[in-house]
C-alpha cells in the first residue's frame, strides 16, 4: 500500500494506480479516498469506504485504516477552527485526528488483522504541546494516544529516522526513509520492519537493515591542498560529499573546479576561515578609526592582501551615496 505524504500531490500519486494495481499495490491519495473493490494482483479488495480498505490475501483478511497526510484541505474540514493560539490549534488538531481514527476503527473486526497507516508527526508526551513550537515540516504533532487501540500495527511515514512512537505499546513505528536524505542522517542506520500478524494476536516485528549503496560523507580538511588531494584519492568512490575546509583565505574558482573535476557528486564546499588573529583585535579601537581603515584591516586579515583600489573606491562611493540619500 502507498499513501500520499506532505510533499506529494495526491492526484499525481494515484495516477499510477491502474499500473500498480496489476502488481498488487493499493494507492491512496487522501483521507477521503475510496479504494475500488476487485482484484489487485494475486489478492483482492473485498470491501472499502472512506479511509479504510479490507483485503483478502492467501485466505486471510485484513482491515487497513488509511489516513494519508491529514492537512486541512485533504480532510475536507476545518481542523484548526477559529483558534489563534498555537497550543489551542494543537488540541483541536489532535482531537480531530483521534476522532477520525476512532470512527474509522469501527471497521475493525475480531476475525481480521487490523492495521492503520498514516503520514503525520507523532509524539508520546505532552511536552510537545504548549510550551514550545510544535510544528515540524508544516505539520502539527499529535499524541501517541490518538491512534486506534484496536490496531495491531500502525505504520507511519514523515520522520526519516526509524523509531517506535512512545505511548503506543510499541505498536506504532516509523520505518524511516530508505535512503540518506542529508548529512544529518549519517548517524543512524536505514531499515524496514517486517511484520508477522494474525487476527487477535500481537504482531511479531523483525528489523531488516538496508545497505547504503551511495553513502553521504562529510570530509573535514585542514587546507585547500588537502581537500584537492582527497578528491583525487577518492575519485572512483561512489558517495555524496559535503566538504568543510579550514583555510586562511578564500577558495578560488579554479581550486573548486579542480575538486569537482576530480570527485563527482560534491554537494557542498564550505570554507572554515581560521580566526587565529581574532584575539588580537581590539574592538574598542574601532570607534577611533574610519570605515576605510576598518575595512582595510578586515580585508587584509581575511585575504592576506591589500584590497585593490578599485574595490575600495567602489565600496566608499556606495556608502557616500547611501549617506546622501539618508540626509535628503
Amino acid at each position: 500500500m502507498v499513501i500520499s505524504g506532505n510533499h506529494d500531490n495526491p492526484d499525481r500519486l494515484v495516477a499510477a494506480g491502474p499500473l500498480a494495481r496489476d502488481h498488487g499495490i493499493i494507492m491512496v491519495g487522501t483521507p477521503k479516498s475510496v479504494v475500488p473493490c476487485g482484484d489487485y494482483g494475486s489478492h483482492k479488495v473485498v470491501n472499502s469506504g472512506e479511509g479504510f480498505v479490507e483485503v483478502e490475501i492467501n485466505g486471510e483478511r485484513a482491515v487497513i485504516v488509511t489516513v494519508p497526510y491529514p492537512n486541512e484541505k485533504r480532510l475536507d474540514e476545518v481542523l484548526y477552527s477559529e483558534m489563534e493560539e498555537e497550543k489551542d490549534k494543537v488540541v483541536s488538531y489532535g482531537n480531530k485526528i483521534k476522532t477520525l481514527f476512532d470512527n474509522l476503527s469501527k471497521n475493525y473486526r475480531e476475525d481480521t488483522i487490523n492495521i492503520a497507516v498514516s503520514h503525520l508527526f507523532a509524539m508520546g508526551s505532552a511536552q510537545a504541546g504548549s510550551e514550545r513550537s510544535v510544528q515540524l515540516g508544516g505539520s502539527f504533532i499529535v499524541d501517541g494516544s490518538c491512534f486506534p487501540v484496536k490496531a495491531q500495527y500502525i505504520a507511519l511515514g514523515h520522520v526519516h529516522k526509524p523509531q517506535i512512537v512512545p505511548g503506543t505499546e510499541r505498536r506504532a513505528r516509523y520505518s524511516g526513509s530508505p535512503l540518506q536524505y542529508s548529512k544529518k542522517e549519517i548517524g543512524f542506520k536505514k531499515k524496514c520492519f517486517v511484520i508477522d500478524a494474525k487476527a487477535g494476536e500481537d504482531c511479531s516485528v523483525k528489523e531488516v537493515e538496508f545497505k547504503v549503496y551511495k553513502p553521504i560523507e562529510v570530509w573535514k580538511c585542514n587546507s585547500i591542498e588537502e581537500a584537492i588531494s582527497r578528491c583525487r584519492e577518492n575519485s572512483e568512490r561512489d558517495c555524496w560529499v559535503y566538504m568543510e575546509i579550514t583555510t586562511d583565505r578564500y577558495i578560488g574558482e579554479d581550486e573548486i573546479k579542480l575538486m569537482k573535476t576530480a570527485k563527482k557528486d560534491i554537494l557542498e564546499i564550505v570554507p572554515k576561515i581560521s580566526d587565529d588573529n581574532c584575539s588580537d583585535l581590539d574592538i574598542n579601537s574601532f570607534s577611533h578609526k574610519s570605515f576605510e581603515e576598518i575595512f582595510r584591516e578586515f580585508y587584509i586579515k581575511e585575504r592576506k592582501v591589500e584590497p585593490e583600489p578599485e574595490v575600495l573606491d567602489l565600496l566608499l562611493s556606495i556608502i557616500r551615496e547611501e549617506e546622501n540619500n539618508e540626509t535628503n
